[in-house]
Order: C-alpha cells, then sequence, then structure tokens
C-alpha cells in the first residue's frame, strides 16, 4: 500500500476506485466500502481511501474533542490489511477546507484519475460541507465517473457508527466494541522504558506511550494479545496512570507477556484487546499490588483457556 500523506497535490498514475470519508475506526461499515473499491480491480482500478488527517468535527468547533478510535498510524495498518492500494490522508489546511465541491470533485478526477466513487448516505465535503452523495451523482456525467451509495451496516437493529463504537468503548464493553469493528480494537506503538517497578516484583512488563488523541476504554486491566514481529503473546495489559506508584505518571498502558523473555525496547508492536477484568485501583503497597496483579494474571488465563 502507497500511504501519501502530508501533501495536498496528487499524481496517481493510474484510474481508480475511490471511498471518501472520516474511517474513525474503520468498522465493518467502513469495510464494506473498501470491498466496493477492491472489487473494482477487476475493472482495471486501483483501490483508493481518502480521508483527513484530522477529524473533520473540528472545521465547525476547533475547542471540539480530538479524540479518535484509530489513529493515523493505526488506521494505515488497518487500510493495509485490508488490501487498498492506495491511502490518501489529507491536511485539513484553508485551501482544502474552503474548496467548493465542485473544485474539489475535479481535483479527484484530474489529480486521482477517479473513475468510481463509494460514500455512504451521510457523506458532506467540500466548504461548509456543502457537498453530499448528490453533488457526486449531479456531476459525474461531466467529469465521467460512477458513483455508488451504499447505506450504513446495521448491527442488531442499530447503525454501525463510529458514535456507537466510542460509546461502548467508553463503558469498557470490548467484545461489543471488537463485533461492531469486525476486528479486534487495539493500540500500536515503540515500547519504552517504564520504572522497573514490574521487574522488581518478577512481573516484568512491556511499555508504550499513548498519543493524546486515542480514544481509550475505562483505566483498567485487560485480556490483550500482543503482536511482535510477527507473533503473538497473550497478556494482561493495564491502562492508566499507575496511582500505587509515587509522581506523577502520564497515561501509558503496561503490559505483562505471557511466554515471553526478550529485550524489545525501541520496536513497534500491536496491543489487541479482547476482556475488560477490573478498574484501575490504588493499592495500599506494591506487595498487595504484586498480589493482585498474580490475581488478573490468573483469570485472564483463564479466559484464553491456557
Amino acid at each position: 500500500m502507497e500511504y501519501i500523506r502530508n501533501k495536498t497535490e496528487f499524481n496517481i498514475k493510474e484510474n481508480t476506485a475511490v471511498s471518501l470519508g472520516k474511517f474513525d475506526g474503520i468498522h465493518r461499515g467502513h469495510d464494506l466500502l473498501m470491498q466496493k473499491v477492491i472489487a473494482k480491480k477487476k475493472e482495471n482500478l486501483a483501490s483508493l481511501a481518502f480521508t483527513f488527517d484530522m477529524p473533520t468535527r473540528k472545521l465547525q468547533d476547533p475547542k471540539a474533542d480530538d479524540k479518535v478510535i484509530t489513529t493515523n498510524s493505526e488506521k494505515a495498518l488497518v487500510f493495509e490489511r485490508i488490501g487498498i492500494d492506495y491511502l490518501i490522508e489529507c491536511p485539513l489546511v484553508d485551501e482544502v477546507m474552503k474548496m467548493e465541491p465542485e473544485a474539489f470533485i475535479k481535483k479527484l478526477c484530474d489529480e486521482l484519475h477517479m473513475k468510481y466513487v463509494v460514500v455512504g448516505p451521510d457523506f458532506h465535503f467540500g466548504y461548509k460541507r456543502a457537498g453530499d452523495y448528490n453533488t457526486l451523482i449531479k456531476y459525474q456525467k461531466k467529469y465521467g465517473y460512477e458513483v455508488e451509495v451504499v447505506h450504513k451496516l446495521k448491527d442488531d437493529g442499530w447503525d454501525i457508527s463510529s458514535t456507537r463504537i466510542r460509546d461502548a468503548l467508553k463503558k469498557g464493553l470490548i467484545s461489543d466494541v471488537n463485533r461492531l469493528l469486525g476486528y479486534d480494537y487495539f493500540m500500536e506503538g515503540v515500547v519504552i522504558h517504564g520504572n522497573q517497578i514490574g521487574r522488581k516484583m518478577s512481573i516484568p512488563t512491556v511499555n508504550i506511550a499513548i498519543p493524546e488523541n486515542k480514544e481509550l476504554p475505562p483505566f483498567g486491566v485487560y485480556a490483550t494479545i500482543t503482536e511482535i514481529s510477527g507473533k503473538s503473546y497473550c497478556g494482561a495489559t493495564n491502562i492508566g496512570i499507575k496511582p500505587t506508584i509515587p509522581g506523577e505518571n502520564k497515561v501509558g498502558a503496561e503490559t505483562n507477556l505471557f511466554d515471553f523473555n526478550g529485550d524489545i525496547y525501541d520496536e513497534r508492536i500491536i496491543v489487541k484487546f479482547y476482556k475488560y477484568i477490573r478498574p484501575e485501583k490504588k493499592f495500599e503497597s506494591i506487595e498487595e499490588l504484586k498480589s493482585q496483579i498474580e490475581k488478573d494474571v490468573e483469570a485472564i488465563k483463564d479466559v484464553f483457556k491456557m
């Protein structure tokens, strides 16, 4: 997959099938759109996802929450696994934000050689969100592309949406989140040095920093599977601020990996979430914390039937 970012001008050489959207979370509804553009390969069209480098709700309100279910780098991982040929992450700069809908369509046709475009019924684009799927239909003959509008996928009678996933995530309903996404909620990052408390307790952990704009489940302990260099390891992950440890601790993810012993500092890993075990809490001593972690480990091994 070619990942194009930090650019507002594009030069795709081949004809493309394009999906446009925010794609926060890249859930099962988004995947349906991606399968539509991938299917166009049989018509010699390259598959392309076009999105923006920040939530478009920031256009309406600069003070709006900018939390995302998938960060930009995580989004790229998901698109690559889906099988998209091109991912364009366009900066939300003035020249793009103030572009009239027809000008935006012309840009897609001139610079991406767009011959097919698929969107959801609530997609808006252009200056002041003036364009929608009807606008795309209006100009399809003029600019020579085909439009397909795909209605929202439903789960249990309700639309699958990023808002619904975000609400479930905030409640710690990980199984619901994973079902709606169609894959496991995850975070990826580079392994950093922690405070070595886990090692002192003979419960070594790997730590990754969490981007400030990452939408998180409740602070607490989770059953997780961590991908390291293509291999998977079950483990216990704590998200939070380590209240038992003295000092001010940044929000982070700390994972005790089962059946793994190695130096992976500075390596990029993926932590996938399966089940919420318990909330984060402050313990009276390190010994009490260690005792609880041992109980957590047993509970998580039971989850994975280890």
